[in-house]
């Protein structure tokens, strides 16, 4: 009984150091993604930030202004030029 009982032992020892090898492999690769997908983070937040800054360069008024000056040939009209429509 008692050399059952040890053999019960080893191998319910066995069976938990492989539930610990086990555990702790799926902890280092769950860490590794975490830790990869943190820096996927702050490279989408950098970039989020850089695209912020060219959106707001972009709309300016005089960046605007000047474009449709250049590109598109506008201009603004001559005092003559204005007519009201009223209802």
């Amino acid at each position: 009984m008692t050399r059952l009982a040890a053999a019960v032992l080893v191998i319910a020892c066995v069976i938990s150091a492989i539930g610990v090898v086990y555990a702790r492999h799926q902890h280092r690769e769950l860490y590794v993604q975490l830790t990869r997908l943190e820096r996927e983070r702050d490279e989408l937040n950098i970039e989020f930030g850089r695209l912020q800054l060219e959106q707001a360069t972009w709309a300016e008024s005089n960046r605007i202004d000047q474009v449709a000056r250049t590109r598109l040939g506008m201009k603004f009209p001559a005092a003559g030029e204005i007519v009201v429509v009223q209802p």
